[in-house]
């Protein structure tokens, strides 16, 4: 991939920041932690020798892939502690990104599950070659391992995201249709109406992390998820709903008193619903107002 002189740019840093955020939220799906592999990897850019960098951009990457990698040991380790099911940090993203349809994939909630399931270096490799498409040779120097190690882990990560990965339309005025149904029919307490929107292998996940209620394990099937939506809106203390973007996908934040205190993400395809993302967490909630600047 090409590089950028160091002529080019005053700060580089600053320059690929979009880049390289969007590289340590899906390698460590917490927006929290990616923030703070961003801040220690600008402490060493801001400690190395700049006249020894000949390409920046390819510096950066290699120094916050790294970084990554420690940081996912430690965050595999405490996810096996979570209580509850466990869903990425939701970031709220700008309405373009649903423009570039591989960046909108690679940050929705069923996309950064998956890749949950990788080990971290195939998570890397994964995310550098199909993501961001670097060649096995530069991941290879990302990571500090051989071209060979690459190639075939990137063909073990590739086969297995393909086998578990969802159906995805990216967030669209006619995604946002449906959702508004969806939400209208919760509203009056139409199962029916909600189970026509729902696809047949439809989930619901929610995340409350032990600090908020929430359901510990996914919901499968348009009967039992219409059912318990019916029954949480009944429930809910809500007084405002409101549409936004988060994670590449249509989504809806419930405020109470003007706070938010829930957010739903929607992943859709064909005209239906294929998975609800509900996040309770208040830990996760907590710069989800935030819009995230992304970028390849």
């Amino acid at each position: 991939m090409p590089g950028v002189s160091m002529g080019m740019a005053e700060d580089p840093f600053t320059e690929h920041r979009p880049l390289l955020f969007t590289l340590a939220y899906e390698l460590l799906g917490s927006a929290e932690d990616a923030e703070d592999v961003l801040q220690e990897s600008y402490l060493r850019w801001s400690a190395a020798d700049r006249a020894t960098v000949e390409y920046p951009r390819a510096y950066l990457v290699r120094l916050v892939t790294r970084q990554c990698l420690n940081h996912l040991r430690s965050a595999r380790a405490r996810r096996e502690e979570y209580v509850g099911s466990w869903l990425p940090e939701p970031i709220r993203t700008a309405p373009e990104v649903a423009d570039d349809v591989i960046l909108s994939e690679a940050v929705s909630m069923g996309l950064m599950l998956v890749l949950e399931t990788l080990g971290p270096l195939e998570r890397a490799v994964f995310v550098l070659h199909d993501v961001f498409g670097y060649t096995h040779a530069e991941i290879a120097a990302s990571t500090g391992r051989t071209e060979v190690t690459v190639r075939q882990t990137a063909h073990r990560a590739r086969r297995h995201v393909q086998a578990r990965r969802r159906r995805f339309a990216p967030d669209s005025d006619a995604a946002r249709a449906v959702v508004d149904r969806f939400l209208r029919a919760a509203a009056t307490g139409d199962v029916q109406a909600l189970m026509d929107l729902l696809a047949p292998d439809v989930v619901l996940i929610a995340d409350g992390g032990g600090k908020a209620a929430a359901v510990r394990r996914p919901l499968t099937g348009p009967e039992d998820v219409a059912r318990f939506t019916v029954g949480a809106s009944r429930t809910s203390p809500v007084t405002t709903v409101a549409l936004a973007a988060y994670n590449g996908m249509p989504a809806a934040r419930f405020l109470v008193g003007g706070r938010l205190d829930w957010l739903l993400a929607f992943e859709l395809a064909d005209g239906r619903i294929t998975g609800l993302y509900g996040m309770r967490n208040p830990d996760k909630l907590r710069h989800a107002d935030a819009r995230r600047t992304l970028g390849r």
